[in-house]
């Protein structure tokens, strides 16, 4: 967060919501001239990185709904959101990655090369 992104939220913002993470939601008090809708933003809590918008919030702030939806919980298939892990030490890494050592299981077999 810039200080001009904190004193805009100080001077025109009013806080819709905020997520699991500690992200605030915010939205414009009064709507600009020219524009057709209030202006909509997020206030991270800790670093800026987008994946770590719900998709509950994410929908909000791009104006696909009206109001924040509630987070679906009663699917049993339903995991919590988690932000884009690449790059990070908890990134997937297939087997045979050099991070894992190098090695992968040998080939059954099954494939054969295309020749011309």
């Amino acid at each position: 967060m810039t200080i001009g992104t904190r004193l805009f939220t100080w001077a025109k913002g009013k806080l819709v919501g905020t997520d699991q993470q500690g992200n605030r939601y915010y939205i414009e008090r009064t709507k600009l001239q020219g524009y057709r809708s209030p202006r909509r933003w997020v206030m991270y809590n800790g670093v800026a990185e987008a994946s770590r918008v719900p998709p509950e919030w994410h929908a909000w702030l791009h104006y696909t709904v009206d109001e924040p939806l509630a987070p679906p919980t009663d699917k049993p298939w339903v995991k919590p959101h988690q932000p884009n892990l690449t790059g990070t030490a908890d990134a997937y890494l297939p087997a045979g990655h050099d991070r894992r050592g190098g090695e992968r299981q040998t080939a059954t077999g099954d494939y054969e090369a295309w020749q011309p």
